[in-house]
């Protein structure tokens, strides 16, 4: 899932930020992107704009978690929604299963275990917000690729 790039908005004006520089990190990211910047429902959207502070389970140190996105909306009953959208591959979403190669399953543990704990504070930060914190995987996205 190596890809990375521009993204060149059509409608800069949606953007919350530095429309000149949004920087994708996968293709999800940047099928992602362009649902957003078409969607008529989107009034507003960012990428990697907001800072939420989290505590490492592996270091117990305070770091930095940049979500995907941040997107403002319009419902259908006229009410608006805040919500942040982390981007991930589905594999990454779920507790990892012990497999008999020892270094690939540490490394998937240590994965798990920080983005858990980078989505419980980001949970918490929108809760205190009215916000809805979502993680979608390629296979919300439909996406093979």
């Amino acid at each position: 899932m190596a890809y990375k790039g521009l993204f060149k908005p059509k409608n800069p004006k949606k953007y919350k930020g530095d429309p000149t520089n949004i920087v994708y990190r996968s293709r999800w990211e940047s099928f992602f992107m362009a649902k957003l910047d078409l969607n008529t429902t989107v009034l507003e959207w960012s990428s990697e704009e907001i800072v939420i502070p989290y505590r490492s389970p592996l270091d117990g140190k305070i770091h930095r978690y940049f979500p995907d996105f941040y997107v403002k909306s319009k419902n259908q009953d006229g009410t608006i929604s805040e919500m942040i959208i982390e981007i991930k591959p589905f594999k990454e979403t779920q507790e990892p299963k012990k497999n008999k190669v020892r270094n690939r399953y540490l490394t998937e543990v240590k994965t798990y275990v920080i983005n858990s704990s980078k989505w419980d504070h980001a949970k918490t930060f929108c809760s205190k917000r009215g916000w809805e914190f979502v993680v979608i995987t390629e296979k919300d996205l439909g996406l093979n690729f």
